[in-house]
């Protein structure tokens, strides 16, 4: 097939040659050849053209491997970007972030734009050539500065991005003033752009986006993705490796968009409370982003132990990371003992909750009637390995209650926990968490997750002293701000006055430490992570994370049954009637059909999950790429 390049190469230099005076040889090693019936790309060209099956009347096409996509951010800011389409969707996601300066690019993946049933195509074409606000510049993958050694992106006093990546924009209308704009957000500037854009309205909308993903061991071609195609690029597994704002300024920045836009556009649950401490934190880093991006150029050398400082208290860790190897005192487990109300809802019943003195050893619960009969038989026990933990919170209302649904042979048992106090609630959500993934309250992340949820909750707060609030201002616009729900529920300004109330528990937050608290934040909603496809039944979901499988009732989200990652033993796909079967230790085995997706975007997630698991802070920068394709390729 060499020798036929070749010829077909010397070919079409001779054809130019009729149209110019002068021979003009063109540079053709980007192109090869594409076989359209078999939506195959012919790479191996030590291949005879026999070996591949072709006949005589088959048509190849010619053409360039690197084509333009418009990739949309997660800022839903659009750019051009040439991708080498004959890659696997996989490495050419890894080139995209390399240009980008984006570690991590496994978490990383293609999606396709989610069509509104509601709108006709016609008028959602036009929407999407107004939505292009980026068109350029041009990037090429590969051209980027994507530095192993890590240098720290940014500025160590307010937090603002440094400049040394202005290398990498070049002489792009990106770098006039502003070189690193992928790390600045940019405030909406219109209520327009929420309008625009798609809001699942149910669950099962929610699984319907979720068929877009990208096949990443295939190719763009093999996919039928047409050249200027507009594709968005997000963070497809929720398992955030080693978030360091210190050396992921775009990263941050970009993970913080796709948050933002998730709670605005509603693709998460959230109570009203949160959506205010959102908004606040939204409006806070809109301000610091403005002033960011107008002085960020005037660099001075700064220590770093400021930004450290602050950040001690940020670390974010999450299953898919290491914690501390400190043991700590090895000798004892810590353990939970105090007065909790427990409820166990049941059919034809009004009983409401009833105090016992519970004590939390291990993953257990044990609940006495007293705390003197904390020395005989329990009136209830509950181990907690497995079970699903759901925070019921209302600030203003002092309502704090953990909601669990506890594995059983037959489904779930639902028991509800309500604590008195913030600090109680705390210990005991963080023991409840711990405890879902086999873990005891030794384990270095207790008081780590202690303090995330106890700021958490301190962000919520209201301040009742109104000489420490802002007075209402034109730059507010609350519209940007909150959710569309909330908007249809009270007036423009009494929105504005609770955001302003909000932003006093965030004000004195660095541009870095709102972005991070946002994340955070976002992370800790319920339905955060939640990855929904339709399953066989009309009235079931199936749900992925980065270490469970749920499957959930459609309508109400609620979970049916469980089953953890760390307690499976394999799972297969039979791709003729789409039917993914995953088979467990010491229960029984899952089956379901993959309804209106294609099973391998699910074996996909669950594989690619596994894949985000075996991550150690100990390894290189390299992705080891043959072990993600046989995890989640199925057939490669």
């Amino acid at each position: 097939m060499l020798l036929l390049l070749s010829a077909l190469i010397t070919s079409l230099n001779l054809s130019q040659t009729r149209d110019l005076a002068v021979y003009v040889k063109k540079d053709w090693s980007d192109h090869a050849l594409w076989w359209e019936k078999k939506k195959t790309w012919l790479l191996k060209t030590h291949w005879t053209l026999d070996k591949y099956g072709i006949q005589a009347d088959a048509r190849l096409l010619f053409t360039p491997q690197h084509k333009l996509l418009r990739l949309q951010l997660p800022n839903i800011k659009h750019m051009m970007v040439k991708v080498n389409f004959s890659d696997r969707v996989f490495k050419a996601v890894s080139d995209i972030c390399k240009t980008f300066n984006i570690r991590h690019p496994e978490e990383l993946s293609l999606l396709r734009k989610p069509r509104d049933p509601k709108k006709k195509k016609k008028k959602l074409e036009e929407a999407e050539e107004d939505d292009l606000e980026l068109e350029g510049p041009l990037f090429t993958p590969g051209s980027g500065l994507y530095s192993k050694t890590m240098t720290p992106t940014y500025d160590s006093r307010d937090g603002s991005p440094l400049s040394p990546t202005s290398a990498w924009f070049g002489d792009s209308p990106l770098s006039e003033g502003n070189p690193s704009i992928l790390a600045v957000s940019q405030p909406i500037s219109s209520p327009d752009v929420l309008v625009k854009l798609y809001k699942p309205q149910s669950l099962l909308d929610k699984a319907k986006i979720n068929q877009g993903w990208l096949d990443s061991s295939r190719s763009l071609m093999e996919q039928d993705v047409k050249e200027n195609e507009v594709l968005l690029l997000r963070f497809k597994y929720h398992s955030f490796f080693d978030l360091n704002p210190k050396y992921d300024a775009i990263r941050v920045n970009q993970l913080y968009e796709q948050a933002k836009w998730a709670i605005l556009l509603e693709e998460i649950e959230c109570t009203e409370e949160e959506m205010m401490m959102f908004a606040a934190l939204q409006y806070h880093i809109n301000k610091l982003s403005i002033v960011s991006s107008d002085n960020h150029m005037n660099n001075s050398e700064k220590e770093v132990d400021e930004v450290d400082a602050a950040l001690s208290d940020l670390e974010i860790t999450l299953e898919g990371g290491k914690t501390s190897n400190s043991l700590g005192d090895i000798t004892s487990i810590p353990e939970l003992a105090d007065y909790v109300k427990v409820f166990k809802p049941k059919k034809l019943t009004l009983k409401g909750y009833k105090l016992y003195w519970c004590t939390f050893k291990d993953i257990t619960i044990s609940c006495y009637k007293s705390k003197e009969e904390a020395h005989g038989t329990p009136a209830h026990q509950m181990n907690l390995r497995g079970c699903e933990v759901t925070p019921d919170v209302n600030i203003s209302g002092q309502k704090f209650n953990i909601k669990l649904l506890i594995p059983v042979a037959d489904g779930m048992n639902e028991i509800w926990l309500r604590c008195d106090t913030e600090k109680q609630y705390a210990h005991w959500m963080a023991a409840c968490r711990l405890a879902s993934k086999g873990k005891t309250m030794a384990d270095s992340s207790y008081n780590l997750e202690v303090q995330n949820i106890l700021s958490f909750l301190k962000m919520q707060h209201l301040n009742p002293d109104p000489q420490f609030i802002e007075p209402i201002t034109t730059d507010i616009n609350p519209e940007c701000l909150v959710s569309p729900r909330y908007l249809k529920k009270y007036k423009n300004k009494q929105i504005s006055a609770r955001i302003l109330e909000a932003h006093q528990n965030v004000a004195q937050m660095s541009l870095i430490e709102a972005k991070m608290r946002f994340i955070q934040a976002w992370q800790s909603l319920p339905e955060f992570g939640i990855t929904h496809f339709l399953g066989g039944k009309k009235e079931e979901l199936i749900g992925i994370t980065y270490n469970r499988l749920i499957r959930m009732d459609a309508h109400t989200g609620d979970a049916i049954k469980t089953w953890r990652f760390s307690n499976m033993k394999q799972w297969n796909v039979n791709w003729e009637i789409k039917m993914v079967t995953v088979e467990f230790a010491d229960e029984p085995s899952l089956s379901f059909i993959c309804a209106e997706v294609d099973c391998k975007v699910v074996h996909e997630f669950i594989g690619g999950y596994i894949f985000l698991s075996t991550r150690a802070k100990d390894q290189n920068e390299s992705l080891d790429e043959e072990m993600f394709y046989k995890l989640t390729s199925g057939w490669v």
